[in-house]
């Protein structure tokens, strides 16, 4: 039985509540002890004293300051706070203020066995000032910090630059089925106003789409041939021209080009950039006429007081209603008329009516109508200097390859000799090559201002073209015509 259990009341089960309490011991103080045997050979508590003893007796002063219990019995701290330290108590914190000293001398001999592998307590629960941190580290993690910081920064400007590349490439159909941006088709009951469309011999639902939207009928080039693909309808198209009102639904465009009503009589038209050839056999099939008529009717210039060798570019582009009586001639003779009164809206002298059509022709074909006057400028600024047009325009018409539907020539075309060839000839080709429209005429006579002598459209679904002065600047234009054309390979290129 233990000092403790000898000691303590035997407790009666009847005695008050209070009385347990009272009975209770006087509590002592604890106080640990010191074991101050010798250790185990080979224990730890024998590696740690070896690495904290010197190998030699210590200085009586040094036993004093280090080993000595205090005057009240009580063990000091030692300098490496091993186990014993641990649960030494407040009071004998004092006494081991001498201390550092010793562990320095200690320390700095050099007999002293190594420390434990892996360190033991004393270096678990040391003091703060027992150790000196190193400084290398710390500039290690800096500079791990920031080649991380760089790594993020990276690798989000990559992703920020793939997400701007794929709005720029896929914006419009992202937009269009998340539901943002305006709607495609104009809202019912909006249509106003008269405008004419002219459909084509052969033209199917994509070409009177954009003949719709061009004419200011639909609100944007898909949505009528959209409409058709989504309604699953298969329609017939027959040429002519039709009387439409503005800003109608494409279902209500398609009512209106199947209601004969609309379809006006005797009616022919010149698209603007159409050519003698694609513009004749709509005229004979809408006015009933035979095609060689037509053929005869554009024989000779000279009837129709035109002193050039072919009447390309005098049919001026418009729509036109006749008689039904109407002849093949006097269907020309009419056209070729309306060209001069254009010509002398603009302020074109009647001598120099061929060249201005001749060079409106090429602006007309390869220009969008905010860009005519640069194009135009582009143009005279070669001529001053004796350069070559090279127009891929001219190329493809006199080659036979203009309504191919595509921009880029082809090696053939850009290398035969023909006298429309400006890739192999300098000047203007030998007559116009198209029917320009008034706006065409006029940026003829009136080039904007600048010094280019280049340009590249860089984007054919907008129309987009980079006008430059160098041939390094024109080359990063083609190279970004290049980029959108392998972006679009149905684009037209």
């Amino acid at each position: 039985m233990s000092e403790r259990e000898s000691a303590s009341p035997q407790h009666d089960p009847d005695a008050r509540l209070g009385d347990l309490f009272e009975n209770l011991p006087t509590p002592t103080r604890q106080i640990p002890t010191v074991d101050n045997s010798a250790p185990t050979p080979g224990s730890r508590r024998a590696a740690r004293e070896a690495a904290g003893q010197p190998s030699g007796p210590l200085d009586p002063a040094q036993t004093d300051s280090s080993d000595a219990a205090s005057e009240d019995g009580e063990p000091t701290r030692r300098e490496h706070g091993g186990a014993e330290a641990l649960f030494a108590v407040d009071d004998a914190v004092p006494a081991a203020a001498s201390a550092p000293a010793t562990a320095t001398a200690t320390a700095s001999s050099a007999s002293d066995p190594a420390p434990p592998l892996g360190g033991g307590l004393d270096d678990l629960f040391a003091a703060p000032d027992d150790h000196v941190v190193a400084k290398g580290p710390k500039k290690k993690r800096r500079k791990g910090c920031l080649i991380a910081l760089i790594i993020v920064l990276v690798i989000f400007g990559g992703i920020a630059a793939g997400g701007l590349w794929v709005w720029n490439t896929y914006g419009d159909k992202i937009s269009e089925a998340m539901g943002w941006g305006a709607p495609k088709d104009w809202e019912a009951g909006i249509a106003t106003g008269e405008t004419l469309v002219t459909i084509k011999e052969g033209d199917t639902g994509g070409p009177v789409s954009t003949a719709l939207f061009e004419a200011g009928v639909t609100r944007s080039e898909d949505v009528f041939y959209d409409y058709l693909v989504g309604e699953n309808l298969a329609v017939t198209f027959y040429p002519g021209v039709y009387r439409l009102q503005e800003k109608m639904t494409a279902e209500a465009a398609l009512a209106a080009l199947e209601d004969d009503a609309n379809k006006l009589e005797n009616a022919v038209s010149v698209t603007e950039g159409g050519t003698i050839e694609s513009s004749l056999p709509g005229m004979a099939e809408t006015l009933g006429l035979p095609l060689a008529d037509f053929e005869a009717a554009v024989a000779d210039p000279s009837v129709y007081g035109v002193t050039a060798q072919s009447l390309e570019g005098w049919l001026f582009p418009a729509v036109y209603t006749f008689d039904p009586e109407v002849t093949a001639a006097q269907v020309i003779q009419r056209m070729v008329d309306r060209t001069r009164e254009a010509l002398a809206e603009a302020g074109v002298p009647e001598a120099d009516g061929q060249r201005v059509l001749t060079i409106a022709s090429i602006i007309q074909r390869e220009g969008r109508l905010d860009d005519f006057a640069k194009v135009s400028r582009v143009i005279q600024n070669r001529l001053d200097i004796d350069m070559l047009l090279q127009m891929d325009s001219t190329a493809q018409y006199g080659y036979g390859s203009l309504h191919e539907g595509v921009v880029s020539s082809s090696a053939e075309a850009l290398a035969e000799d023909n006298p429309w060839n400006t890739y192999v000839n300098t000047g203007l080709p030998v007559t116009p090559i198209a029917s320009p429209s008034y706006a065409a005429i006029d940026a003829a006579m009136n080039p904007a201002d600048g010094p280019w002598i280049y340009f590249v459209t860089i984007n054919l679904a907008t129309g987009e073209t980079q006008f430059s002065e160098t041939l390094a600047e024109h080359e990063q234009g083609v190279e970004k015509w290049r980029e959108w054309c392998r972006a679009n390979p149905d684009g037209g290129c």
